[in-house]
């Protein structure tokens, strides 16, 4: 068997690999060294997805929501988790704001969902007629494609002038319902195909406006699918539930595998 004798790398190849091998552990040590703020609502916070701060109180910011599981996973310098349950665009606005400032980092944020009236539209549709149902969609996608636009515009302008070095993550929501899905108890598909159909309009508003904004929209409505209330497969989203508040809102899987992954590509 013929030797082989090894060879050294001429010095201008091994100059390009060790900058390379610097460059990379410089873009390594700057992801670890980031810091981190997690903004917004419930989807955000992790409501439906148990194991919540006992710190968090009613804003119930749960171990399972894909911020805390990009935390674990990534190590950040700083992490400000003041995500809340019912928030909306002023909540954002008043209360979570503080934690940014020019060294924040990294930001992300679900908002628009309460504006819109979500909990109210979803609570009209389980208990009430198609026709009440149906009115209050089209209340709801009105509000969004009119008024939740300038509210989501004053949020986004005050995040980049809180943190002009960030990147910021803009999440959507996903559908609810698996239209044609079996369900032992529920609501008919039209009703199904309505509310789904806001979220639609929802994510499409929030989309643009986060677009304008120079922010990264990540739609998580592809993940979700095959997992919606009423699929055949692994479902992700809590349907009507105690406590109450947990309801239509992702479970543990959704947030890691839903959510987390939507988030961790747009980050």
């Amino acid at each position: 068997m013929r030797h082989v004798r090894s060879r050294a790398l001429p010095a201008s190849l091994a100059a390009v690999l060790l900058s390379i091998a610097t460059l990379v552990a410089a873009t390594d040590a700057g992801a670890a060294a980031g810091r981190y703020a997690a903004l917004g609502d419930s989807y955000s916070a992790g409501v439906g997805a148990g194991s919540y701060l006992s710190d968090s109180g009613s804003c119930k910011r749960s171990t399972n929501a894909y911020p805390y599981l990009w935390k674990n996973a990534h190590a950040p310098s700083a992490f400000s988790f003041v995500a809340c349950s019912g928030a909306r665009t002023g909540d954002v606005l008043n209360n979570q704001l503080s934690v940014l400032d020019s060294a924040t980092t990294l930001v992300s944020i679900t908002i628009g969902g309460n504006d819109a009236g979500f909990a109210d539209t979803m609570q009209t549709c389980v208990l009430n007629s198609e026709s009440a149902c149906l009115s209050a969609v089209a209340a709801a996608k009105s509000y969004a494609t009119t008024t939740l636009p300038g509210k989501l515009d004053q949020v986004y302008t005050a995040i980049h002038s809180k943190a002009p070095n960030a990147h910021v993550v803009v999440l959507g929501y996903p559908h609810l319902y698996k239209i044609g899905g079996s369900c032992i108890f529920g609501i008919g598909d039209t009703k199904r195909a309505a509310i789904n159909g806001a979220a639609d309009t929802l994510d499409e508003v929030i989309a643009k406006r986060a677009a304008n904004a120079g922010f990264t929209f990540q739609d998580v409505r592809g993940l979700f699918t095959g997992h919606e209330i009423c699929a055949s497969g692994t479902v992700w989203l809590n349907s009507t539930t105690l406590p109450v508040d947990e309801s239509y809102h992702p479970k543990a899987a959704g947030q890691s595998g839903g959510y987390l992954p939507a988030f961790t590509a747009g980050a």
